[in-house]
């Protein structure tokens, strides 16, 4: 007979809904009749980028979209989280947000590279 653990442990998270990531913004997504609950902000097309992205200020992962309510410009790198943990600045009211833009990031000093 196995022995099981009581309580269950919880499923593991995935690391996009407890990890704030870095992206470079490429582009805005319009809205033709955007809805009630998404009006004040922009869409804005983010590339994430992993450690080894961040020197060249570029990387190949798939592009998505986050809410942008800071103002961030094309081509800026920004702090965004996904999930769960999107939806939180909004508390209670509901928007449909998979990724959020919670930081504009001014200047990154990387190991290695001059500051």
């Amino acid at each position: 007979m196995a022995l099981r653990h009581w309580p269950p442990a919880p499923p593991a998270a995935d690391a996009r809904d407890t990890e704030m990531r870095l992206g470079k913004t490429i582009g805005t997504v319009t809205l033709v009749e955007p809805h009630d609950s998404v009006r004040g902000g922009t869409f804005r097309l983010v590339v994430p980028l992993a450690s080894s992205d961040l020197t060249r200020g570029d990387g190949p992962a798939e592009p998505l979209v986050a809410w942008d309510d800071l103002g961030a410009g094309e081509g800026q790198i920004v702090a965004f989280s996904e999930g769960g943990e999107a939806a939180q600045p909004f508390r209670p009211v509901d928007r449909p947000v998979d990724a959020y833009i919670a930081a504009i990031i001014d200047r990154l000093n990387l190991a290695g590279e001059p500051s």
